[in-house]
């Protein structure tokens, strides 16, 4: 169904928006994915915070001007439906991984990260990043090593002695 010039400027205006906060996107080609498949893929985009959309191209050039995707823009083409990940870098691309694995219509054609553009085959790539909650998880480890193992080797000597006096007491009562 074509859009009316305001419906385009409205569609415009909402893509620009997404884009001007999200951390990543991903393109990926719905040809051939029946409609309720990608009913399907929109709740479960909408379930883990990412805006997906299927904007018509140059429309999404026009959106995403002036946002740190703008470096997609040229590559844009075919059928195309754009997913945005609003809290997490990775939410899209693991959305869309996991979507194509079950459904082979659906093919990742680009990522962009950070006003980067990866091809398609670097989306395990991006998927693979660690949701803040793993980044900070892994941060605090890393963090608590080093104390830790000062802690050990600072109780170590006492600990020694103990079980060397534990080990004498044992002899001795052994031997009588």
């Amino acid at each position: 169904m074509a859009l009316r010039f305001d419906d385009k400027k409205a569609l415009v205006a909402e893509v620009a928006t997404v884009a001007q906060s999200a951390l990543s996107v991903v393109a990926a080609e719905y040809r051939g994915l029946p409609v309720a498949k990608l009913t399907e893929l929109r709740a479960k985009a909408r379930a883990n915070r990412v805006y997906m959309r299927v904007v018509k191209n140059t429309l999404a050039r026009r959106a995403i001007a002036g946002t740190q995707f703008e470096c997609v823009g040229d590559k844009l083409k075919g059928p195309l439906i754009l997913a945005f990940s609003q809290d997490d870098p990775g939410a899209a691309a693991r959305l869309i991984k996991a979507f194509a694995k079950d459904n082979d219509k659906l093919v990742p054609k680009l990522v962009s990260l950070g006003g980067t553009v990866l091809p398609g085959s670097d989306l395990e790539r991006v998927a693979s990043l660690p949701t803040k909650d793993q980044a900070l998880a892994q941060l605090l480890g890393v963090i608590k090593a080093p104390i830790g193992k000062f802690v050990r080797t600072l109780a170590e000597p006492h600990a020694k002695l103990v079980r060397t006096i534990a080990a004498v007491k044992d002899q001795k009562s052994a031997a009588a």
